[in-house]
């Protein structure tokens, strides 16, 4: 299963690159093709990543099941790993959170450091113990922590990590959260509600962190609330680099599953050799409730691919792709960041309606949470070259150009 694999913590060969040139012409064939409906799920991360090669043999120990990604080969350049060990830079410190260690493991790797050594612990009634078990002394520390499921741990427990590296002495603490919780509430939609993305931001700069690196937050406009630098980085590069080595047809049309969501797919679309883009408007009734009143563009007899920052309890977007459907759509894919999953989201997304569900690896999956259609790609290079940019004080944008 994705969980299982991912826990074996290695480093990932996912390689960020540009996108692919070339138009429709050399893609003849269906989308559908390339992607069986109903097949294992599977995690492209990890030394359990599937490979084929020589004619079909499988290598890394493990079955080839059904259309396998291998991504290229990493580049030297960006890797301390090319280093001699003495070589390395001992000023920069990574440690993770209990939240998605496996990730944090792929970074390290991926960056050719070891994690950090800490101890997180909890007391009889629950309380946070944290213990760096290293000197960080003059160094640049970063934090990998997704504040994902159960929100309020996880975020504590980021606090607290970033509270002992402030008594500790560190020269900068950055907090890596490649999912930020509480950014949904950015604005006052009625009368007493509570801004808990404002409210986050000031916890954390309030902590003692000195920058924060974040991935596709809910609201961009969230990010004003922080008064300390921001890293806003982005999963497309990943999901874009994994449709880029599937066969496409020439009929495909991306679509964001709310107007709200239109700026990410007009840019996803771009990217994805200019392709046309639709849009669905909706009515929400609620917190977590949608309604989907009617479609903007045309769909009939196309491969649509539906794009969003989070799948939390898939209503809408599964709603959303009933009405492709029902508009004439040959096959549905659903591709996101961050895969929150709350019930009863496994039902909605395993239904059959979807032909594959595409997300990251910024939220830990447990097993219980996989289903055949899921395709988890790993956004571990991605969030290292920004760490390694941010310390040696590059540009984080030129990973994207």
């Amino acid at each position: 299963m994705a969980a299982t694999a991912a826990a074996r913590g290695t480093a990932s060969s996912l390689l960020l690159s540009p996108r692919r040139s070339g138009g429709g012409g050399a893609s003849s064939s269906s989308f559908r093709a390339a992607a069986p409906r109903f097949r294992s799920p599977r995690c492209v991360l990890g030394s359990e990543q599937l490979r084929v090669v020589d004619g079909g043999k499988r290598t890394g120990g493990v079955e080839p099941r059904g259309a396998v990604w291998t991504p290229k080969a990493p580049a030297p350049e960006a890797r301390l790993a090319a280093l001699p060990r003495d070589a390395r830079d001992s000023r920069m410190k990574i440690f993770s959170g209990t939240a998605n260690l496996p990730l944090s493991q792929e970074i390290a790797a991926y960056l050719g450091v070891d994690l950090g050594k800490i101890l997180i612990k909890r007391f009889a009634d629950g309380e946070i113990y944290v213990q760096l078990q290293e000197s960080v002394r003059g160094c640049d520390v970063f934090l990998v922590q997704s504040t994902c499921s159960p929100v309020n741990e996880n975020l504590m427990e980021l606090f607290v990590m970033i509270d002992a590296c402030r008594r500790a002495s560190a020269r900068s603490i950055t907090a890596v959260i490649p999912y930020f919780g509480y950014a949904r509430a950015d604005r006052k939609a009625q009368g007493r509600e509570a801004i808990t993305a404002k409210l986050a931001a000031n916890l954390l700069t309030e902590a003692g962190c000195d920058r924060v690196i974040v991935c596709d937050i809910h609201s961009t406009q969230a990010l004003g609330y922080f008064d300390i630098p921001v890293d806003h980085i982005y999963g497309q590069p990943v999901i874009l680099d994994y449709l880029a080595s599937k066969t496409i047809s020439e009929d495909l049309v991306v679509v964001s599953p709310d107007v709200g969501g239109v700026v990410r797919a007009r840019a996803f679309a771009k990217k994805l050799f200019d392709a046309p883009l639709a849009i669905v408007d909706k009515r929400r009734q609620g917190h977590n409730m949608s309604e989907v009143m009617h479609l903007i563009g045309d769909v009939k007899g196309k491969v649509a691919i539906m794009v969003d920052d989070m799948i939390d309890t898939a209503g809408t977007i599964t709603s959303a792709a009933a009405l492709l459907k029902q508009e004439g759509a040959e096959a549905v894919y659903a591709c996101c960041t961050h895969a929150v999953f709350s019930p009863p989201a496994i039902e909605r997304l395993s239904g059959g309606i979807f032909e594959e569900v595409i997300v990251t690896n910024s939220i830990l999956l447990p097993e219980d949470k996989c289903f055949p259609q899921l395709t988890v790609l790993s956004m571990a290079n991605l969030v290292a070259e920004t760490i390694w940019h941010v310390h040696r004080d590059g540009s984080v944008s030129s990973i994207f150009q």
